[in-house]
């Protein structure tokens, strides 16, 4: 009774505050002007310092990218989906993802804020699919992160001589009652991403330049060590007798949903925006250079890597390196 009083002196009822509830949910955040955002304060809160340019953009778009697609789906996916059509797969999946990049880079350059599909949610649709999409995005990152983070452990048991020969306190151990993998070197490769993005902008973007250098350095490598040993050898993984669609087109495009998840690195660039000198004109050329590189990138390497080795017989947790240790190349594995 006391509650039904209430609500009257202050002009609401049960129906009222379920209005004002939806209204809340489907509110809009207004488009902040360009001279506004210029000002350096907006809001009553400081901005970001303006510190990319176009080549920054580049660097974090592909470094967040290329690792995933070659060193964790191309073994998985061309033994289970796609066979020797990877990089059909790959192809079909960037077209998809560029599709996509053309709306972040329209909405970026518009909206240029670090809240990415949330901030443009929040002014196109409203609060409540903002908050939904921004908890989207958490689970991506984390989903994707954790990922990329688990495929170091293969890939550096390799330099220790074999899958078991990593050191105990590196190893991954396995907690039977739980049905739990404790992977020590994922949690330490967070760590140490997370230190350097607490540090700063430049310095994350610097360590973040030197990762890609040395990430593009390596799969030109495998491209050019790869084909070298594939016309050498006859490229054993074309023939087949399967022919080159061993699991038809249903499989192609079935490998191409799957390997759009090495595309989503396109989406970091977009969160940067408010760090960048010009959003109109960087933000479009740096989330459609780093797609278009990260797409050659895996095409090449999906290529060659399906070439050398029949797709039945590729690791799928290290496949380029047990692709070259296969024709005798252990050094280079």
């Amino acid at each position: 009774m006391g509650f039904h009083s209430d609500s009257q002196k202050n002009g609401y009822g049960v129906g009222g505050n379920c209005v004002v509830g939806f209204k809340s949910l489907i509110r809009r955040k207004q488009v902040d002007s360009i001279h506004a955002k210029s000002s350096g304060v907006l809001g009553g809160h400081l901005q970001l310092a303006k510190e990319l340019s176009v080549p920054h953009l580049i660097a974090i778009g592909v470094g967040s990218t290329i690792g995933a697609g070659v060193y964790i789906l191309v073994g998985t996916v061309a033994r289970e989906h796609s066979g020797p059509a990877l990089i059909f797969s790959f192809l079909i999946a960037g077209i998809a993802a560029a599709l996509s990049a053309f709306c972040y880079a329209e909405l970026a350059s518009r909206c240029p804020s670090a809240g990415s599909a949330y901030h443009y949610s929040y002014i196109c649709v409203g609060e409540g699919v903002a908050w939904l999409v921004g908890w989207a995005l958490i689970l991506e990152y984390t989903i994707g992160g954790s990922a990329v983070a688990r495929g170091i452990s293969p890939n550096l048991a390799l330099l220790f001589g074999g899958a078991d020969s990593l050191p105990a306190f590196l190893a991954r151990h396995y907690i039977p009652g739980l049905n739990v993998v404790v992977d020590p070197c994922a949690a330490v490769l967070v760590f140490v991403v997370t230190g350097l993005l607490c540090v700063g902008i430049k310095e994350s973007t610097l360590a973040q330049g030197i990762t890609t250098a040395a990430n593009i350095c390596a799969m030109i490598f495998v491209i050019v060590a790869g084909g070298y040993l594939g016309f050498k050898t006859g490229w054993p993984g074309y023939e087949l007798p399967t022919g080159y669609f061993p699991f038809g087109v249903d499989g192609m495009l079935a490998g191409a949903s799957t390997v759009f998840f090495a595309y989503i690195g396109f989406d970091s660039v977009a969160s940067t925006a408010e760090e960048v000198k010009n959003p109109q004109r960087d933000l479009p050329l740096g989330i459609g250079s780093a797609l278009s590189i990260c797409c050659t990138l895996y095409m090449l390497v999906s290529a060659v890597i399906v070439g050398l080795v029949p797709y039945y017989a590729l690791d799928p947790d290290t496949p380029i390196s047990s692709a070259f240790a296969s024709h005798g190349v252990q050094w280079a594995a």
